[in-house]
């Protein structure tokens, strides 16, 4: 997908990404969704600069990934995280469905775990961070609500870093989504797969990998090898900000039942859901959900 000629019309990278891509320095993709459906401003805005700070002490470059104005934008200055954190629910989140309407309409959109995948491919970025990827909702054998996350993972080559899935989920059939699509699911230094805001859960990762240099390895093998699609690295959440599972699958169980009252379903439900567990945990989630982006 890195080789399609894509019109800067369309598609453009900050100064800092090109001269990064054209250095062959580590970059890092962010996505945009965390900041106008994640939190409230001004802490979804300060959230995103943080990341990217924390990202820059690491020794690679950020880049925060939205379309601003009809144009798929690599790298976001100050201002355009301003922008989408101050206008909030207002700015269309935009997956892979959506993403050439958004374009095309001139609009503000930002970019869920797919739609970030597809820019970061475009711009030939190979490593995104996420809080924690979609999955399939609790429910799906009747509602047949399935991020479109996972279908992206199947198909583009984007290594995901992130909590694991959200534990809103159903964690058990998205593993088993991944699994019948030939997405590897590595735990980083751990067996057991993390559950976003827990750091374990009853479920296994396909496989336990120690270190960056495995998994940049393994990420290389699979597509010289021809074996497209992403990888899944799932780190846990930093144990100070874990949260307990009895608290937090409580929440998470009376959020789920309310928005089944309220008829809350599609790309609603998760900003629905974690703004719920939020006021149910008196903030905890939303502390722990911080802790998971930097």
């Amino acid at each position: 997908m890195s080789e399609l000629k894509i019109s800067p019309e369309l598609l453009q990278i900050s100064p800092e990404v090109q001269d990064a891509l054209k250095n062959k320095k580590p970059v890092v993709a962010l996505e945009s969704t965390i900041i106008s459906h994640g939190m409230p401003f001004p802490q979804n805005a300060q959230t995103a600069i943080e990341v990217e700070e924390t990202i820059r002490k690491q020794g690679a470059v950020p880049a925060t990934i939205a379309i601003i104005g009809g144009v798929m934008k690599v790298g976001l200055s100050k201002e355009e995280i301003e922008l989408l954190g101050r206008e909030g629910h207002n700015v269309t989140k935009v997956s892979r469905r959506d993403l050439p309407f958004v374009v095309a309409a001139g609009k503000n959109g930002a970019t869920t775990v797919a739609s970030t995948m597809i820019i970061a491919a475009l711009a030939g970025i190979k490593v995104f961070a996420t809080g924690g990827i979609g999955g399939v909702h609790r429910g799906a054998e009747h509602t047949f609500d399935i991020s479109a996350d996972l279908q992206e993972l199947a198909n583009t080559n984007v290594t995901v870093v992130c909590a694991g899935a959200k534990s809103i989920l159903d964690l058990g059939l998205t593993t088993e989504y991944l699994e019948t699509f030939g997405v590897p699911l590595i735990g980083y230094q751990t067996k057991a797969l993390p559950a976003f805001f827990c750091r374990t859960s009853p479920f296994e990762v396909s496989i336990r990998l120690d270190s960056a240099r495995e998994i940049a390895r393994a990420m290389a093998v699979k597509w010289q090898t021809g074996l497209n699609g992403g990888l899944v690295v799932a780190n846990p959440i930093p144990e100070q900000f874990a949260m307990p599972e009895e608290t937090i699958n409580a929440a998470i169980d009376q959020a789920v039942a309310e928005a089944e009252e309220q008829g809350v379903i599609g790309k609603e439900s998760t900003p629905f859901l974690l703004a719920r567990v939020a006021e149910l945990t008196g903030g905890d989630s939303l502390k722990s959900q911080y802790s998971t982006g930097l």
